[in-house]
């Protein structure tokens, strides 16, 4: 529906209020939003106009925009559906047009919401309504409650004496107490700050062992939970194996309904104490509980949807190998070891299969085969996957390095998501003739030489940076992890002439669609010159090459600045401080030092600001530098392979494979990750795991247990600093 100018005034305002950004940020962001740029663009070409909102605030900027929208147009139709009914009071009119709230909009039309046939309705039949009205005022204080129903009673409509007339009557006053937005806002208040949640085991599995067994009997209050627990006691309950539930502070709600239907001495305070005690426990205590536990569930969702998301981003954004001749071996035992050869921009060259680990004279051929191939593609590095014999595989590859007076690094790779690749649509697409197994090598080379270029393959739900990530809301958690990708894919920029479309497609303004063409165009046409050319493919118009011109590169381009992040309509600036300085562009561009007598100030227009300026002077300065850390590798102990070659107090090297609300998981070269509690992290109290480590970082620990059986290994960080 189209809203009003007020409306949309109203959402900038609300915006306003609870972000606490300039007006004139929210307002102009939103306009931008609307016009069709995207988060990435705002955030890196668009800074004067927002004040130099980040990605973060941006995003928020967005959510908002989306939920208050929807808010206000569903009071739209509440108020509608209310003035139809011929029950809007301008009180209520005020309530509803002054929440920011939707749950509190759905309180406050609960009254008037259509309902099942209730014990309500049928009293309401009986024509006890005025009896209801009559209790409610509480005016009587004499008599009893029998002679005030006596009038009531009628055999004809089903209330055949008093008790039942006034069974009836409290039926009413229960569901108006239950429909109160005041009263519902109270419950599930003390609720959600006194709440306890709780599990307990199924009778039939109590002398079961699970994983699940913290929680056989288990409360903590509902508020406060972390996130891990409350999804580990869902999936317990999932698997039937816990029962769970909500233990509320009855006796302070039961009083404070009390006092709210109670308002003063009247022959009628025993039968409203009995309504307050039947509008919770047959009428509200179910609903809010369910209300607050999936309100539960969904802050669980995003802490853990945060915690992904985090992972996720210094997975992406690991530093590459760079453009060098990549051997990538998917190891094996049986079925031997895949190996694949890509050249610098990740073309596959070659592949074959050896079988160094099945005995008989094998070893010897699959050295001379795997020397073979390092000489006669020059290979640069040697990836290998760090599944099943990737341990085996890196010990016999630096042993045929070694004999052959060789000197290459050799690298081990995380293979999570690799099987997801090779048997997915874009593998196919790209080897469609090669076995799964040989697409899984190609993969891991290029992982190394690229991590961001070749995940972005992979569904991210693959990688294995997620905990509990089949349990949370799964559109939360793509549209989460698509913004990440998206995020990382523009920080870090793309080579419009090697990008596979996979990667064209999370460019700003792109998707897979014009991705698609943008592949088919350059294979077609050879490669993109100048930026400009875009414009030729197919369906890319003018605000695609906006959105995502900055974005793209071109090595060895035309146009100089075509391999940096200047944006084009930029290019003219540019060139007028290339010519106030009396040198050309292209040496404006190869002479870092020039930019640095580039006076800002003389350039700043209504237009351009200084913080678009600083950011074209930095360029100029690294023109199309990788914003990625320096890559390194971790080097894993020759003679430490499995968890039985483990020993207390071995101090080792290892990489962060996993962040997680209760600490990290660390590759050591066993294939099992161990396990650093946030107690471990560090010399000092660490409340977050991700303010100590990140995934893909370098680090000492030291082995504090391992317990082969059961698969767990018990590290520190901590202690490997002081051994």
């Amino acid at each position: 529906m189209a809203l009003t100018a007020e409306q949309q005034s109203s959402i900038l305002r609300y915006i306003i209020d609870e972000t606490g950004f300039q007006p004139w940020q929210v307002a102009q962001t939103v306009t931008l939003l609307k016009e069709g740029a995207t988060v990435p663009f705002i955030a890196r070409y668009r800074k004067e106009l927002t004040g130099e909102l980040d990605e973060v605030a941006i995003r928020t900027i967005e959510e908002r925009s989306v939920y208050f929208t929807e808010l206000i147009e569903r009071k739209v139709t509440i108020l509608a559906t209310i003035a139809e009914q011929g029950k809007l009071t301008p009180e209520l009119q005020a309530r509803i047009d002054a929440t920011r709230s939707k749950t509190e909009l759905e309180d406050l039309y609960l009254p008037y919401k259509p309902k099942r046939r209730t014990k309500a309705t049928i009293a309401r039949e009986r024509g006890l309504e005025p009896l209801a009205d009559i209790i409610a005022a509480q005016e009587i204080t004499s008599g009893t409650p029998d002679e005030a129903a006596a009038p009531f009673v009628n055999a004809e409509l089903g209330v055949p004496d008093a008790a039942a007339a006034l069974e009836g009557a409290g039926h009413i006053l229960a569901e108006r107490l239950a429909d109160d937005a005041d009263a519902r806002a109270f419950v599930r208040r003390l609720t959600w700050e006194q709440g306890e949640f709780c599990s307990r085991v199924d009778s039939s599995k109590k002398e079961t062992v699970t994983k699940f067994e913290m929680y056989y009997d288990y409360k903590e209050q509902l508020k406060t939970i972390p996130s891990h627990r409350m999804l580990a006691m869902r999936r317990g309950e999932k698997e039937e194996v816990l029962f769970l539930s909500l233990v509320a502070p009855v006796e302070e709600i039961l009083a404070g309904l009390r006092s709210r239907i109670i308002l003063r001495p009247s022959i009628f305070q025993p039968l409203l104490e009995g309504v307050a005690q039947d509008a919770y426990k047959r009428l509200i205590a179910t609903s809010i509980e369910v209300e607050l536990r999936l309100e539960a569930k969904n802050l669980a969702d995003e802490a853990a949807i945060r915690v992904f998301a985090q992972n996720l981003r210094n997975l992406l954004l690991a530093p590459p190998a760079g453009g060098k001749r990549v051997l990538g071996i998917d190891p094996g035992l049986r079925t031997g070891s895949k190996l694949a050869v890509v050249d610098a921009t990740g073309r596959f060259l070659e592949h074959v299969t050896i079988y160094p680990h099945t005995g008989g004279n094998k070893a010897g051929q699959s050295k001379g085969e795997l020397l073979r191939l390092l000489t006669a593609h020059a290979v640069e590095m040697i990836a290998i996957g760090n599944g099943t014999a990737g341990r085996e595989m890196e010990l016999f590859a630096k042993e045929t390095l070694t004999e052959a007076g060789l000197k290459l690094p050799v690298v081990m790779v995380s293979e999570a998501g690799a099987s997801v690749y090779s048997a997915s649509d874009i593998a196919r697409e790209e080897f469609p003739d090669l076995d799964l197994t040989v697409r899984g090598a190609i993969s891991i080379a290029r992982r190394l030489q690229d991590p961001l270029a070749e995940l972005v393959k992979v569904d991210p739900k693959s990688i294995g940076v997620g905990q509990y990530q089949h349990d949370v809301n799964q559109s939360m958690l793509k549209k989460s992890l698509d913004e990440v990708v998206e995020s990382c894919v523009n920080y870090v920029g793309v080579d419009l002439n090697t990008a596979s479309w996979a990667l064209l497609s999370y460019v700003s303004g792109v998707g897979p669609t014009l991705a698609k063409a943008m592949v088919a165009y350059r294979d077609e046409n050879g490669s993109f010159l100048t930026r400009k050319a875009l414009l030729k493919v197919p369906r890319f118009g003018a605000k695609a090459f906006e959105q995502a011109a900055g974005f793209l590169r071109i090595r060895g381009a035309k146009h100089p600045l075509d391999s940096s992040a200047v944006h084009p309509e930029r290019y003219q600036l540019v060139e007028t401080m290339a010519a106030d300085l009396g040198v050309k562009l292209e040496q404006l561009v190869a002479d870092p030092a020039l930019s640095g007598k580039i006076i800002l100030q003389r350039y700043v227009t209504d237009q351009v600001g200084l913080p678009t300026l600083r950011d074209i002077i930095a360029e100029l300065q690294k023109p199309g530098r990788d914003p990625r850390q320096k890559f390194e590798t971790a080097t894993f102990r020759d003679d430490i392979r499995e968890i039985g070659d483990l020993k207390e107090g071995l101090v080792l090297q290892g990489v962060v494979t996993n962040v997680t609300a209760f600490g990290a998981f660390v590759d050591i070269g066993v294939h099992q990750d161990g396990l650093v509690h946030v107690s471990h992290l560090a010399n000092r109290f660490v409340k977050n795991p991700h303010d100590a480590v990140k995934v893909g970082q370098l680090v000492q620990v030291k082995v504090l247990s391992a317990d082969a059986q059961r698969k767990r290994i018990a590290l520190s960080i901590k202690e490997a600093l002081v051994s």
